[in-house]
């Protein structure tokens, strides 16, 4: 399968969860609070390469691919490259929301199964405590019914995209590297994509 393709299938995904996570928005109430990156800070974010696959080919086909790769290597830092802090640590935004990994589309607005099979909606402490009502009342929802994108069913479905990129779980940072790697080696020896037939 071409790279090109792959790009093309994960950005397929992640419009489907995009239509999932709005519904699942506006029947819960939850919402992300505006400037918010508590998330993105955390230390051990993991993610797979597949899942920024789009973002590297995007940087690829902006000829900033080696730059940020380099970038990304003199970087010691544990919070998600990508993130850009504004006033505090935790504040900001995304320097590429348009994008972002599985992950950081999943988390706050998708479940994960217990141990007993029973779905649990995977969010922040912000959420659960300035939210509480909402996701009291969103979680009761979820178990008669409601639906919620779950990771697990997200996960598998980018697996079959690239088995041997979606299933490697990393440090953020970490898959950041191996996508754009990935991309500069595909197209080491081949010829370039025709830009003017993509439709990204």
């Amino acid at each position: 399968m071409s790279l090109e393709l792959k790009v093309k299938l994960v950005e397929n995904l992640f419009d489907q969860l995009e239509k999932e996570s709005v519904q699942f928005q506006q029947a819960s109430g939850i919402k992300c609070i505006s400037g918010c990156g508590k998330c993105c800070t955390h230390p051990n974010i993991e993610a797979s390469p597949l899942e920024f696959l789009p973002w590297a080919f995007h940087l690829f086909l902006s000829g900033k691919a080696e730059e940020i790769l380099t970038m990304l290597h003199d970087t010691h830092t544990l919070p998600c490259f990508l993130f850009t802090p504004v006033s505090r640590v935790d504040e900001g935004h995304c320097a590429s929301y348009k994008y972002r990994g599985l992950i950081c589309r999943l988390f706050g607005f998708a479940a994960s199964r217990d141990k007993y099979g029973s779905l649990r909606l995977a969010t922040c402490k912000i959420i659960k405590e300035g939210q509480a009502n909402n996701y009291l009342t969103a979680s009761e929802a979820i178990t008669k019914g409601l639906y919620v994108p779950v990771f697990t069913d997200y996960y598998m479905r980018l697996n079959q995209i690239d088995y041997q990129l979606g299933s490697k779980i990393v440090s953020v940072n970490k898959a950041l590297k191996m996508a754009l790697e990935e991309v500069l080696h595909y197209y080491a020896y081949r010829p370039l994509p025709d830009t003017e037939k993509l439709c990204l």
